[in-house]
């Protein structure tokens, strides 16, 4: 690079303009003067030849300007190139790059035109790559086609603490799903061959009826209507899906997003159709997860964000983001029947209720109140759902290592719900059959004589210096995770936020380098 390519002296200026989304009239000031001025104007373009860009731009034009049409050699996966179709377009991108700079070398100002935004899924961005870093460049923003498609559906894609996910619908199918059932509002773009998987997955995510259909925003032939009744084979590349906020939609019908109900036990709720009902009701019960945020699954986040009603304990319930309108009815922690019917009750009314259950809820937790309830009159015909959540005994597992490698037990020593003498008879089994133990529920303030008494009765099956890891707290700020032999273990260290882990004859406690120990059951018995 000479010294004058370095100050910018001698060698033209490279523009990325986005000339917007299709009307002309939405291309900005700076852009129309780019465009009026510059020496050179290149557009990419398909094998037909015709460009978006360069048609949204024409009446910006002057006629003698030098234009660099940038064909693509292929636009769909399938070429004969030796490289592939990364190849392919690799070579092409490299080609176009360097009749670029040819311009840029003699000192001609060249405008590069993108649909949209440059730098927002466009072309110009891989012309950016590779001559930005060598001649003096800018880049003028433009309307994308997202905010056109809003603008045109005349609906706000978020408000407040509302998250917005740009997807690309050639995501595959699960993966789209789980993005669509993780997010608030979202914009699926790229559609075309696309739209079947987007149809399935918003449907599979339970977002179908939501979902708004955009097509060639704010250009001729612009269509818009709900995603469920767009025929799949009209629909072009040029479109994109919406799920618009639910807050601002909801707010603008002039109505909170689910009024408040009476929050009493269920058993003394009224059985009448609820005025504030959203539609079919259904009940659905979520595992958050040992901790916060980043062990929730994106089936359960969008399960609690779709949620008219989150019913669960006090303490859970503060785990969860509060969002606008949601009503949250939070009770004590030892009234699991009566929240399962509460929550039952709401959903026969038409609402959409997630029951909230840390860990799974199916360990120890909500599930099976919920299902007890709704296999009885007058819930038989209640929709119920359980998603799964990270059991605390997989989280505290990962922590100390891999303690879980090989067969194990889960037993609670709560003897809230089951006398003693039932767990004790568990755990000699457990102990017999040389199972690793996960013991939940292990004390509380009232309970203060089950860690001991299940320590000495271990002690009958294994050796004094079995590996107990201690695991407080997994996820939280409060964590505190460390290993001690089964002798040594002291009731007094154990609360109800602490899980223990048991090993067995063969699980290893061993300390690697940098002083770090590592807690691990083989997956090989000796005589395998």
């Amino acid at each position: 690079m000479t010294d004058s390519q370095q100050s910018g002296r001698g060698v033209g200026r490279l523009y990325g303009v986005g000339v917007g989304p299709g009307d002309p009239s939405l291309v900005t000031v700076r852009a129309a003067e780019l465009i009026g001025k510059a020496d050179v104007i290149a557009y990419h373009c398909a094998r037909h030849g015709r460009s978006h860009a360069r048609a949204i731009a024409e009446r910006y034009l002057t006629g003698s300007q030098v234009e660099e049409r940038l064909m693509y050699p292929v636009t769909v996966e399938t070429t004969d190139h030796p490289g592939g179709y990364r190849g392919a377009l690799d070579d092409f991108y490299q080609e176009a790059a360097a009749r670029l700079a040819a311009h840029l070398d003699a000192g001609r100002d060249v405008v590069v035109l993108a649909e949209g935004d440059p730098l927002f899924y466009g072309s110009y961005q891989h012309m950016h790559k590779r001559l930005a870093h060598r001649y003096p460049t800018e880049v003028v923003p433009g309307v994308t086609s997202i905010s056109a498609a809003a603008a045109r559906l005349g609906t706000p894609l978020v408000e407040a603490e509302e998250i917005l996910t740009i997807i690309p619908g050639t995501l595959p199918e699960e993966e789209l799903a789980a993005r669509l059932a993780a997010t608030d509002s979202a914009v699926v773009m790229k559609l075309g061959r696309t739209f079947p998987a987007v149809r399935r997955a918003l449907e599979r995510t339970g977002r179908l009826a939501d979902a708004r259909y955009v097509e060639r925003a704010t250009m001729d032939g612009e269509r818009t209507g709900a995603l469920a009744e767009i025929d799949p084979e009209s629909v072009p590349y040029f479109s994109v899906a919406v799920l618009p906020s639910k807050v601002a939609a909801l707010d603008s019908a002039g109505r909170p997003f689910a009024p408040p109900v009476q929050d009493a036990p269920a058993r003394h709720a009224s059985t009448q159709d609820d005025p504030a009902a959203v539609g079919e009701g259904e009940v659905v019960v979520v595992g958050t997860g040992p901790a916060g945020p980043l062990w929730l699954t994106p089936e359960a986040r969008g399960a609690l964000a779709n949620a008219t009603d989150l019913v669960g304990y006090t303490t859970y319930l503060d785990r969860v983001p509060v969002r606008a309108g949601q009503v949250r009815h939070g009770s004590d922690n030892k009234v699991e029947g009566v929240r399962a019917e509460f929550a039952l009750e709401l959903a026969r009314r038409g609402r959409r209720v997630a029951v909230v259950s840390s860990g799974d809820p199916g360990v120890f937790a909500m599930a099976t109140a919920v299902l007890e309830a709704a296999c009885e009159d007058p819930y038989r015909d209640v929709p119920v759902r359980v998603l799964p959540g990270m059991t605390a005994a997989h989280a505290a597992a990962s922590r100390a290592g891999a303690p879980l490698g090989h067969d194990y037990a889960v037993i609670s020593l709560s003897d809230r719900l089951k006398p003693w003498e039932v767990i004790a008879r568990r755990l000699r089994a457990a102990a017999e059959a040389d199972l690793v133990l996960a013991l939940y529920n292990p004390g509380s303030t009232s309970r203060t004589t089950q860690v001991g008494s299940a320590r000495d009765l271990l002690l009958e099956y294994r050796s004094p210096e079995t590996p107990v890891v201690l695991a407080r707290d997994v996820g939280g700020p409060t964590e505190r995770v460390r290993t001690v032999e089964l002798a040594a273990l002291d009731p007094a260290d154990v609360d109800m936020r602490t899980l223990l882990l048991v090993g067995s004859t063969r699980t290893r406690w061993v300390r690697r380098g940098g002083g770090a120990e590592v807690v691990w059951t083989p997956r090989r018995y000796p005589d395998a």
